[in-house]
């Protein structure tokens, strides 16, 4: 008899990076649909830094993920048994319906892919909440020119690899910030950026510098911390930041430190005159997310963006792999195999 494997919240993560053991793998009955429902199997699932507040209780945009319930997370599957007139066994759908083999859903919590779609996968990275962050980043909160200089922060990362593949078919020229040598090249040599700089470096600030020679326009905010600070003192008048995400948060506990850079922060807003916008990519989905798909898709078929998966097997691995992501050991969009 076909079990349905899921992974629960087990505890709280006592440090502050979630660590692999907050997690418990279960076994148990398969769900059955009720009326109008889907029984859905899990091909794929996606792993992302939102998921660090779901954890830890940090998020005011949901609620947190209760000890014992199935841990949250996008996801990609395959429709095994229909009780809805609109679908049919065999249908891809994505959903977030989280970590685990199958999942009884209502149809209005999903939303269909299409058949014809070669790399499903891509709908939850390039072709989903995350490409769709850099695509609003870039087209409508802080729309670029033409021989602008963009930077990236995360640059290889799901929203991050986006963002510098569209900064660079519009003209501009790109930077990334990454950590470590290996994400660098992956940013220039396979993501198409001018240049990436090493965020671990000691002297960081002054690579940037040279990367930077006139200065900044628009910057895609996603780590925080001291990267921010070096980025913002090269900011030219006017510059446009967009905040999708502070990774360095996630890594880092209060400090008198943290008072001072908001210090700067707000010194260097007042005197570039700085404009900021948040992100969150909920409030533009009924505007935005067609067009966006329209465009993100050609892009992709004629080959100016070119996604990067890092590609985990197993649905057992997730834990570990969320973990991994945390630490930066993930070369691209960071997805869980769980199905074929």
């Amino acid at each position: 008899m076909t079990q349905n494997r899921r992974i629960v919240l087990a505890e709280r993560p006592r440090y502050i990076t979630p660590t692999a053991n907050c997690f418990q793998l279960q076994s148990g009955a398969l769900p059955q649909p009720g009326e109008g429902q889907l029984l859905v199997r899990t091909t794929w699932l996606s792993l992302d830094p939102y998921l660090h507040g779901r954890l830890k209780r940090t998020t005011a945009q949901a609620e947190p993920v209760k000890v014992g319930d199935v841990m949250v997370g996008a996801t990609i599957g395959r429709i095994e048994q229909s009780r809805h007139p609109d679908y049919k066994a065999g249908d891809l759908v994505r959903g977030f319906w989280g970590w685990q083999d199958y999942a009884a859903v209502e149809p209005k919590r999903v939303h269909k892919l299409d058949p014809c779609l070669q790399q499903p996968s891509l709908a939850l990275g390039t072709l989903g909440l995350p490409g769709f962050g850099a695509w609003l980043a870039l087209r409508v909160l802080s729309p670029v020119k033409a021989g602008e200089t963009v930077v990236i922060g995360t640059a290889t990362g799901a929203l991050g690899q986006t963002a510098g593949q569209i900064a660079k078919l519009m003209g501009c020229r790109v930077v990334g910030i990454a950590g470590g040598p290996e994400k660098c090249r992956l940013a220039t040599e396979r993501l198409g950026y001018d240049a990436c700089v090493d965020h671990r470096q000691r002297d960081f600030a002054d690579h940037l510098r040279a990367a930077c020679p006139k200065g900044i326009d628009v910057y895609v905010e996603t780590i925080g911390g001291k990267a921010t600070s070096a980025v913002l003192r090269l900011c030219n008048l006017q510059a446009r930041v967009t905040v999708a995400g502070l990774m360095s948060m996630i890594t880092r506990q209060g400090s008198a430190e943290d008072a001072l850079l908001a210090d700067d922060f707000l010194n260097e807003v007042v005197n570039r005159r700085l404009s900021i916008r948040g992100l969150v990519t909920f409030d533009h989905i009924e505007t935005h997310f067609g067009l966006f798909q329209d465009e993100m898709l050609a892009w992709i078929g004629d080959g100016r963006v070119k996604p990067v998966e890092h590609v985990v097997d197993g649905l057992e691995h997730a834990p570990s792999a969320l973990q991994g992501l945390f630490e930066g050991r993930n070369l691209g969009k960071l997805i869980v195999k769980v199905a074929d």
